[in-house]
């Protein structure tokens, strides 16, 4: 990657990730799951497969894939009320699960999953900004490994389409910055989050002005470097699935 002559405070180019790591099956009883590090943000994405549908597309003869997200207490540096202690599920999070869930479905053949359902819990561990495009990166990686369960890759009856993967992207003091920490995206005069296919299509970007409008020239520029950033991502993520292979992991 092409680096440009500012640093930030982790010692990082504009252009570059933080250090990425993808733990493929970290746990026992999941049918498939995915521990991402991203520089300080870690996220755990635990894919369950249940032989049953949501009622409304019974008959239909396809399936679904959905996300649930959660921050733990103690993810980020004060404690987070649970929000099951509050009984209801916050704005943010619901924003959040619905996000994870769309971006998986885009790369999801519902009709060859068949009746059955797939659940991908993500649960961020520990918070240093980007934790939702973590979330979907992990959450791909997760997916794939639980449908290994009853398919085969690269065969015409594996249910998915593309590889799928997500960073965000944001303007810090008029410069474009790929991979924003948490005290980067809290100063970002933009903010945007992007997830990608391997074929180079978007599944979901998501801008934001934070303090004025910004131009097409800008919005260009972030898309770029997402892509970029997104390339090195389904790269991390082939190895770890070649690795799961390998292993029987």
């Amino acid at each position: 990657m092409t680096t440009v002559p500012h640093a930030r405070a982790d010692g990082r180019t504009l252009d570059a990730l933080r250090p990425v790591t993808l733990q493929p099956n970290p746990l026992a009883f999941a049918e498939g799951s995915a521990l991402i590090t991203l520089g300080e943000t870690r996220v755990l994405c635990a894919a369950t497969i249940e032989e049953r549908i949501p009622p409304w597309l019974r008959g239909q003869g396809k399936g679904w894939v959905t996300a649930e997200y959660a921050m733990l207490p103690r993810a980020t540096q004060e404690r987070t009320q649970r929000e099951a202690a509050r009984g209801r599920i916050g704005g943010r999070t619901h924003e959040i699960q619905r996000l994870i869930g769309r971006a998986l479905r885009a790369v999801t053949d519902l009709k060859l999953l068949g009746e059955r359902s797939v659940i991908v819990d993500c649960d961020v561990l520990q918070a240093d900004g980007g934790t939702r495009t973590a979330a979907i990166t992990g959450a791909y990686v997760a997916l794939a490994l639980a449908l290994r369960r009853d398919f085969t890759p690269g065969t015409a009856k594996w249910p998915l389409r593309n590889a799928l993967a997500a960073i965000s992207v944001g303007y810090i003091d008029g410069a474009p910055y790929l991979d924003l920490a948490y005290s980067e995206d809290s100063r970002a005069e933009v903010d945007m989050n992007v997830a990608m296919t391997d074929a180079g299509e978007f599944v979901e970007v998501q801008g934001t002005a934070e303090a004025r409008p910004f131009a097409r020239a800008q919005l260009e520029a972030m898309l770029a470097l997402a892509q970029r950033g997104i390339t090195e991502l389904l790269s991390v993520q082939r190895t770890a699935l070649a690795g799961a292979a390998r292993t029987g992991a």
